[in-house]
């Protein structure tokens, strides 16, 4: 069992089926958390499934908004005065049209929702965490990223530009103590995916908490020596 007694977490996308499993795992290992969505309710609810001993701060935001994430890391240091794991889980996705036809604003919306999100807290919690000559940051990106397919044209080029992203800064930070990587996950089993995938065999899926213990086992010392990897996590689908 990994043990983050010491460690602050920030997750994006807290209030999401994965968002949630991710902070209960690192819950469990004894971090402190800093939960982010835009959704305050949804952020209840998340902070509300976890143990009352959980040193836990909500804040809601939105992370297409430089000056919004700017504020969620000044609360952040204002209550654990570091941040030592930044997990990037909020995005997104939508079925659209072929390419030809895709409308300016549906191309925006997905690169904002899916790459903007992790530029904008990447670029407001590295330089805390140079600061601290060390820190971790995990992406996700998806499946769908290294195999496109028809009509998610937008979606696809949105998580691709998360893994260049990724080892972009892997790179650039190979000598600092910070670590970078990212999770390439495939149909992840929520209640939204049966919903939309009735007829599918779920047993081939990937959990939320599975997904999440990747997540922790990156972000912990056993994975010292990995950086700018974009690791599948596919279940058996």
């Amino acid at each position: 069992m990994y043990q983050f007694s010491e460690k602050v977490v920030l997750i994006t996308g807290a209030a999401g089926n994965l968002g949630q499993a991710i902070a209960q795992v690192f819950a469990n290992a004894g971090a402190s958390l800093a939960l982010v969505d835009i959704s305050p309710d949804g952020l209840a609810t998340a902070k509300n499934a976890l143990n009352n001993n959980v040193k836990c701060l909500t804040i809601p935001t939105d992370l297409i908004n430089p000056q919004s994430v700017a504020e969620l890391v000044r609360q952040t240091m204002e209550q654990f005065q570091h941040i030592d794991i930044l997990v990037n889980v909020a995005g997104g996705f939508t079925m659209g049209p072929p390419l030809h036809e895709t409308l300016d604003r549906d191309w925006d919306f997905m690169f904002n929702l899916n790459t903007r999100t992790v530029f904008n807290c990447c670029r407001a919690v590295i330089p805390i965490m140079l600061q601290q000559h060390n820190g971790t940051i995990i992406n996700i990106s998806a499946r769908a990223a290294i195999v496109g397919q028809p009509n998610m044209s937008p979606y696809c080029a949105s998580k691709a530009a998360v893994i260049t992203l990724t080892e972009s800064l892997a790179a650039e930070h190979r000598l600092t103590g910070i670590r970078v990587n990212c999770i390439l996950p495939s149909i992840i089993d929520t209640p939204q995916n049966r919903t939309a995938m009735p007829n599918a065999d779920y047993a081939t899926w990937v959990s939320p908490t599975a997904l999440a213990n990747v997540i922790m086992f990156l972000a912990s010392d056993a994975a010292n020596c990995i950086t700018g990897a974009a690791i599948p996590v596919y279940g058996r689908s």
